[in-house]
């Protein structure tokens, strides 16, 4: 009896042990669920809190007034705050980010700082004023000279019959020689300018330096003879000429002088040339009229943004070439993609001195450009020249 009952309780405490530890565990279960539930539930509102406020600051962004930015926005960029800074303060003032953001050559190369905006508007102030850069045909190049090839003959073929002998024929080449030159010149801007916060300094600068080297260009490009500058077109050997047979006027028919100027040339370089002349000749020309039909040999353009034509092509005014007179060569016609090539190496280098001109309370800005132009196909040009006298 005794171990029976011994064996009972024993029975009965497994049972009790078991009830505790399963509700234990239950207990256990219960407490690690809600507090995941109470952690999903934190992040969740979490979540949603910060998901409401990213959408409501993006909301309040599109309900702001829209701003547009266009080609004539004031705002400057980090490069163009950073140049201003460079005219004004120098490059000691600074930071290093500024310096490596500007930075368009090494110092032992002679390189100094000008941002690619700046340069952009120079080069733009140039086109406007150079008046051949704007039909030639332009490149750049890394080098001080670039040698163009070009065809000095053109293979022969003829008609044979059958069984003839054919005959042997090949072209021949040569090259042309496009120098690269250097411009240069400096502008002095006075300590208050550059202090005064109210003042555009690039826009100052960017304007001298583009009405210099523009006035330069448009010259060395048109009239120059060589001599540390370009060949120009008008100096330049091989392009053939209209006679007007007078020294005072486009001839006795002016008109026809034009016309006879125009059709000399073969039709593909005809067909994509432009006239250039200056204002005076212009104004002459824009009175002549077409003897068989007496229509003006001058037109408008049609739309805005047109350019004026004379027998159909675009006019170019060049304020360098002659005005009619004795031995003037007042006009020159043709395809100038085809005829003349210019060829940069420096757009634009520009070194600020603050020590040379101090005792006077100026700042100079010594800038300076390498370019380079030539003929390089004389045909696809047609002159009208005076007579001497």
């Amino acid at each position: 009896m005794r171990n029976a009952h011994n064996a009972l309780v024993t029975k009965g405490d497994d049972e009790n042990v078991e009830t505790i530890v399963t509700k234990a565990l239950a207990d256990l279960q219960k407490s690690i669920d809600d507090r995941l539930k109470a952690v999903e539930t934190k992040a969740a509102a979490n979540d949603n809190t910060k998901l409401v406020d990213r959408l409501t600051a993006v909301e309040t962004k599109l309900n702001r007034p829209a701003i547009i930015k266009g080609d004539n926005d004031n705002e400057l960029t980090p490069e163009r705050k950073a140049f201003t800074g460079y005219l004004r303060q120098g490059k000691e003032a600074m930071g290093a980010d500024e310096v490596k953001s500007l930075r368009i050559a090494d110092d032992s190369s002679g390189g100094y700082l000008a941002p690619a905006e700046f340069s952009a508007e120079v080069v733009k102030g140039i086109v406007e004023m150079s008046p051949v850069r704007q039909a030639a045909r332009v490149g750049s190049t890394s080098a001080g000279e670039v040698l163009i090839p070009k065809r000095t003959g053109r293979p022969t073929g003829v008609w044979v019959g059958e069984t003839e002998t054919r005959t042997g024929t090949e072209s021949t080449y040569g090259q042309v020689e496009v120098p690269i030159h250097e411009m240069a010149c400096y502008v002095d801007v006075s300590q208050r300018l550059l202090e005064d916060a109210a003042v555009n300094v690039e826009s100052e600068v960017s304007f001298d330096l583009a009405q210099e080297f523009g006035r330069l260009e448009a010259l060395g490009f048109m009239q120059g003879d060589g001599v540390k500058k370009p060949v120009g077109v008008m100096e330049s050997t091989g392009v053939a000429y209209t006679a007007t047979g007078n020294a005072s006027t486009l001839g006795t028919a002016p008109a026809d002088t034009l016309i006879d100027a125009f059709y000399a040339l073969s039709a593909w370089y005809r067909n994509r040339g432009v006239w250039m002349m200056n204002g005076t000749t212009l104004a002459t020309v824009r009175k002549l009229k077409d003897g068989s039909t007496g229509a003006f040999l001058w037109q408008p353009g049609l739309a805005a943004g047109q350019p004026e034509t004379i027998l159909g092509r675009p006019v170019i005014e060049d304020p360098t070439m002659d005005s009619v007179g004795a031995a003037a060569e007042p006009i020159v016609f043709g395809d100038f993609g085809a005829a003349y090539r210019i060829y940069d190496r420096i757009a634009l280098s520009i070194m600020r001195d603050p020590y040379s001109q101090a005792t006077a309370g100026l700042v100079r800005f010594h800038a300076r450009r390498r370019t380079g132009g030539a003929l390089v196909l004389a045909e696809a040009l047609r002159k009208i020249r005076c007579a001497v006298s």
